[in-house]
């Protein structure tokens, strides 16, 4: 198999997949590499929490100050959903 990306992306065909998904660069070759390597499982799914609209606005800030996002005290839960996941 030609390797179209050059060397440090190990599966060309899912980091096409995932690039034509709206993934970027870093992050399709992330995935792609882990999935070429028999030693890791990456998964298509993260965690268990729920999305961030289902979570109160306390719980949005309390998160948001865990990241020390600025501006968070006079955002509303919708500008907060927004910097947590900027």
């Amino acid at each position: 198999m030609t390797k179209k990306h050059g060397p440090s992306i190990k599966d060309d065909e899912t980091y096409d997949s995932l690039r034509d998904k709206g993934y970027g660069k870093s992050k399709a070759a992330a995935i792609a590499n882990a999935q070429a390597n028999d030693n890791m499982t990456p998964s298509r799914k993260g965690g268990k929490a729920p999305p961030y609209e289902e979570w109160t606005r306390d719980e949005l800030y309390d998160r948001a100050q865990e990241l020390d996002i600025d501006g968070r005290s006079k955002m509303t839960k919708s500008e907060l959903i927004d910097a947590l996941r900027g």
